[in-house]
């Protein structure tokens, strides 16, 4: 194996680790604030462990956390401006999730430039958005 594709193994490998160490929250403040989440959103593992129950209305947020906006398999009721911000290469860091928790349609319009741009999330968070990234955080793919 080549240097180059061992290093880039290496970071895949290590992404989720590093994304958990860049949070600026308290992932257990955050899991107590998840529940304005709730109604919406669910935390599943892969293998089927729930961690929240999923709510019919928005994608399971299992591995969010460094995803490409707007990309979750398997769930087709995202907008098309969520859809053309991960196109554009909008992944969900903290400072993404934050703003974008913090006024959805907002963000989104930022980030595409579309003035028209909306989203289907329409709950603002009432701060404690960086606690609840570090507890989404936890569960990274």
């Amino acid at each position: 194996m080549s240097k180059i594709k061992s290093f880039a193994l290496a970071a895949c490998l290590l992404a989720p680790a590093a994304m958990q160490a860049q949070t600026t929250g308290n992932a257990t403040e955050g899991e107590q604030n998840f529940r304005q989440c709730a109604s919406c959103h669910g935390i599943v593992a892969p293998a089927g462990d729930v961690i929240q129950r999923l709510a019919p209305t928005g994608p399971n947020l299992w591995g969010m956390a460094g995803r490409q906006a707007g990309a979750y398999d398997g769930y087709a009721r995202f907008s098309g401006a969520i859809v053309a911000a991960g196109e554009g290469g909008c992944v969900w860091d903290e400072a993404n999730f934050v703003a974008y928790v913090n006024d959805p349609s907002g963000f989104l319009r930022d980030v595409t430039g579309d003035s028209r741009a909306r989203s289907n999330m329409n709950h603002r968070l009432r701060g404690s958005a960086e606690d609840i990234y570090a507890y989404l955080a936890q569960f990274a793919e």
